[in-house]
């Protein structure tokens, strides 16, 4: 429970971190050294950090999958430790064991060497769980954890032991999610996230009451397992904890990813002209200060090969601002109209003396 919270709350605030990081070296790599880069707060800026941020967001979410899987896989549990089917009878578990016993067995093997008695006492475990149908109903349906159960001797026992162990769980979850929400965060998909864990604790209330294993698991994903792929068949309370990381999954999801895939509107559909106004004037203000830093760069290197020679500097400068005397100010529509006006005003006021002599 403490991972899949520290797990929601470290994904609450981390994908920003990491979605500068691959937009930065996105940039890196995608644009040549001198050429501009989209700049914060710019429309393009703003897609290239949503795309990226919906990627790395679900690129987590698989791994989040992919990890709980891979530690039931680890894990294990009695069926695949005696290599044994979940519907083996007693004489099978026990034809099973005594094949292991033959090879595991302290007796049978080199002294001081504890860790294969320690795994022949837990095939050993593994068998009497297995041999005892009340602890055979528990364990599919509680995993380990109900080994530690002491005082369950009936049905009943383990299953009032279950509950206490499951609810604090959703009353757990609950309380943190209504924090963050007063908090301000997972406002996004709020009615889709409380969905998801009512549904969550209502299969699992429904997997660990029932003699029977779950129709999804039983008719649908331990055939579809044994059939196309290597992949052990899912007991019921390892069924509960990979929903369980997947609900997780889903809280992030709702929150990080919801909110990005709505199209992007400029301004609100209930907004003033006002502020309609101040939205363009801020927008407007934001591209010009990029504008003017993009040239104070592109300047900068331009003048670089003069740089620490004050006489080539000063040349430079002179130069420029002849041409732009010569180019920009002169060609100018109006300035050349009003230098014709001011010479044709200069032949006309002329003496008559000049203008015969002319």
């Amino acid at each position: 429970m403490s991972n899949s919270l520290l797990s929601l709350a470290g994904w609450t605030f981390l994908p920003n971190l990491v979605t500068g990081w691959v937009q930065s070296l996105y940039y890196g790599i995608t644009i040549r050294a001198g050429d501009p880069k989209p700049q914060p707060g710019s429309p393009k800026y703003t897609t290239h950090r949503r795309r990226i941020h919906i990627l790395v967001v679900s690129v987590y979410l698989l791994y989040t999958i992919y990890e709980a899987d891979w530690e039931l896989r680890r894990a294990s549990d009695f069926y695949q430790d005696l290599g044994v089917p979940h519907s083996a009878t007693d004489r099978d578990i026990k034809s099973r064991f005594r094949r292991l016993a033959a090879l595991h067995h302290p007796d049978k093997v080199a002294p001081g060497t504890p860790d294969n008695q320690e795994y022949f006492v837990h095939l050993k475990l593994a068998q009497d769980t297995l041999l005892n149908p009340t602890k055979r109903f528990a364990y599919e349906r509680f995993g380990p954890s109900m080994i530690d159960w002491q005082r369950c001797a009936s049905v009943r026992d383990y299953m009032m032991q279950g509950l206490q162990s499951v609810l604090p769980y959703y009353v757990v979850a609950a309380v943190f999610m209504y924090l963050l929400g007063l908090l301000g965060y997972l406002e996004w998909g709020k009615f889709w996230r409380w969905l998801t864990l009512l549904c969550l604790c209502t299969f699992e209330l429904h997997t660990i009451s029932r003699p029977y294993f779950p129709t999804v698991v039983s008719n649908v994903i331990n055939p579809l397992l044994a059939t196309f792929t290597s992949h052990p068949p899912y007991l019921p309370f390892q069924l509960i904890s990979l929903a369980r990381k997947m609900s997780i999954t889903l809280y992030i999801a709702f929150s990080q990813i919801g909110p990005l895939l709505q199209p992007p509107s400029a301004t609100p559909a209930n907004a003033t002209p006002e502020a309609a106004l101040q939205s363009q004037l801020q927008r407007l203000e934001t591209t010009t200060r990029a504008a003017d830093v993009e040239a104070t760069r592109l300047m900068s290197m331009e003048m670089s090969p003069f740089a620490g020679d004050p006489n080539a500097l000063k040349d430079v400068k002179g130069k420029v601002k002849q041409w732009l005397v010569q180019n920009t100010i002169r060609n100018d529509p109006e300035v050349r109209d009003t230098l014709g006006n001011q010479l044709k005003k200069r032949r006309v006021d002329a003496p008559a003396g000049a203008r015969g002599n002319r």
